[in-house]
């Protein structure tokens, strides 16, 4: 038999810990390849019909995703029956996208539609989701990771933590002139999403110590506080001139101290103000590096320097320094988060993002950890991510009569929610039908229901004392919702309309009347003439004598 080219693709498995990383996967030769896109998802391996080869619904398994969850990919084991009738079955019961384990330790295959012309194929043209086999290996990995209560990939909040593992060191060369343009444009979308409650956001800082054996050096004294327990390293990297590391390490701390202050006074995005002001006005090339140009900075934004200070402590002291000694265990990793070792360094969801450091790439990182449909409104914006509801309503449900769509966008593409109008909530799958609920929904469309206005009164199916459903009212009949009709109406309508027939034959009766009584009086009055002519002569008749009378 012959053999095709095997067409991959990559698969990135962000957890487990002990998987995490980039692998070959082999796409199904049916359903609909992501072609020059990607997708993200949470992997499932279902208790019951593990092989995918009858309906999930015999098992009581849907795989569909909450509308804030992320969609599911099923992973199922390969074996008697066709891949193609695996992929059938779960898109039915509502994956995302389907993973087929291999059985057998050998290279990638691809899976291909069945040859058998006797093959029930009906399905077949109906397969949308994509599909993907995973080597026998990666497979028996994941399962594992599923097995130990660790989902493939993290699920996100409705509140993203992230952190930035910063310096205030302006003299580092590209490196510093990168991160202090960063801060600069990033600060404004950090403020909205700080102020609206979308983000926690904690700054830190990396701080070494000296080692025991020289903390009697002129190295460790020029770069540490504390007795040697926090240090930076020099910024020229030469102890001989311009600032050093124990000036840079006391800034940190003071940055830190601010961020405090902010965060227990309830305006942490203040920290923003601070950094970028204190990178533009107290720069090391114009020796203003220093305490007095930090607290004019403080001072110019309303802050107290006072409790500045009495957070930074004695740097003098033999001591250790709360702030510094937590920013040093912050430093360890912990559970999924490797150590932090390197600046600058941006955490996510416990994370550590691995992308640019440019404004546009950071939000994107920050907009994907939350929910979708909880994201806010800066993650919605045109060089972010792309409206999906412009384009035929997202294939959601749309009332045009009151422009009202179940279609809501989100940073992922889009969702079909049936939505919450005027205090009104629609309820129905969002797709297809969306139906108002609730004592105020007759306010809206007439609830969807029947309404009809006739000779000055009007009909409704749609009742506020009823929380959903159209019903027509008394005396009528029909399904409430686009027809409605009942003896009363058509009562109303038939005695308007034998009325309006009695008017008219009164009218016409009347009218015949008129004109007979006046046919009457006319013929009275020329008989009555006719009689009285034969016996006096008429005033219109001339005095004329008998012809006997007259004179020879």
């Amino acid at each position: 038999m012959g053999r095709f080219v095997v067409e991959k693709n990559s698969l990135r498995v962000t957890s487990a810990e002990f998987i995490r990383g980039i692998y070959e996967c082999a796409l199904g030769n049916f359903g609909v390849p992501q072609y020059g896109g990607s997708m993200s998802g949470s992997v499932v391996y279902p208790k019951a019909n593990q092989k995918a080869c009858k309906n999930f619904e015999d098992f009581d398994i849907s795989f569909r995703s909450r509308v804030s969850g992320l969609p599911t990919f099923v992973l199922v084991d390969r074996g008697d029956c066709y891949f193609t009738l695996k992929a059938w079955n779960a898109q039915r019961a509502g994956a995302a996208t389907i993973l087929v384990a291999d059985n057998r330790p050998e290279p990638l295959i691809t899976m291909d539609a069945p040859e058998d012309e006797t093959a029930d194929a009906e399905y077949l043209q109906n397969i949308t989701i994509p599909s993907a086999l995973l080597s026998r290996s990666l497979g028996s990995a994941i399962k594992t990771a599923i097995n130990q209560g660790e989902p493939a990939l993290p699920h996100p909040n409705d509140r993203v933590a992230y952190e930035l593992w910063t310096n205030s060191n302006d003299e580092c060369g590209s490196k510093c002139d990168a991160q202090i343009r960063f801060l600069k444009r990033f600060k404004g979308a950090a403020q909205i999403l700080e102020k609206g409650g979308y983000t926690r956001f904690t700054p830190h800082y990396i701080t070494w110590y000296c080692p025991e054996a020289f903390l009697a050096s002129r190295q460790c004294k020029s770069q540490c506080i504390n007795g040697g327990r926090y240090c930076a390293p020099d910024p020229e990297q030469d102890f001989s001139r311009g600032y050093n590391g124990r000036d840079v390490i006391i800034q940190n701390l003071r940055q830190a101290c601010f961020f405090r202050v902010m965060n227990e006074s309830g305006k942490p995005w203040i920290w923003w103000d601070y950094v970028t002001d204190f990178a533009i006005r107290c720069p090391m090339k114009h020796e203003k590096y220093n305490k007095q140009c930090a607290d004019q900075v403080i001072r110019s934004l309303g802050v107290d320097v006072n409790k500045i200070d009495k957070c930074i402590g004695d740097i003098e002291a033999n001591t250790e320094n709360p702030v510094l000694r937590d920013e040093q265990e912050a430093q360890v990793g912990k559970g999924s988060r490797g150590d932090v070792t390197i600046l600058p360094t941006i955490v996510i969801n416990n994370r550590q993002y691995r992308g640019k450091l440019e404004r546009s790439a950071v939000l994107k990182a920050l907009c994907s950890g939350f929910r979708e449909t909880t994201e806010p409104p800066i993650c919605l914006t045109e060089d972010i991510e792309t409206n999906e509801c412009l384009q035929n309503n997202g294939g959601c449900w749309e009332d045009k009569t009151t422009n009202i769509t179940a279609c809501r966008d989100t940073f992922r593409g889009r969702v079909c929610q049936c939505p919450i109008v005027q205090g009104v909530k629609f309820l129905g799958d969002g797709y297809t039908h969306c139906e108002a609920s609730g004592a105020l929904r007759c306010g809206i469309n007439n609830g969807g229901c029947w309404k009809h206005t006739q000779m000055g009164r009007t009909y409704s199916a749609c009742r506020d004392d009823h929380s959903k459903g159209c019903k027509c009212p008394p005396g009528f009949k029909g399904d409430g919702l686009k027809n409605c009709e009942g003896k009363d109406a058509r009562g109303d309508v038939s005695w308007g309309v034998i009325w309006i027939i009695l008017m008219g034959l009164g009218a016409a009766a009347l009218g015949a009347y008129t004109v007979y009584k006046y046919r009457i009086r006319t013929y009275m009055d020329s008989e009555i003439r006719a009689i009285m002519a034969q016996y006096m002569p008429l005033d219109n008749h001339p005095n004329t004598q008998p012809s006997s009378q007259l004179e020879l």
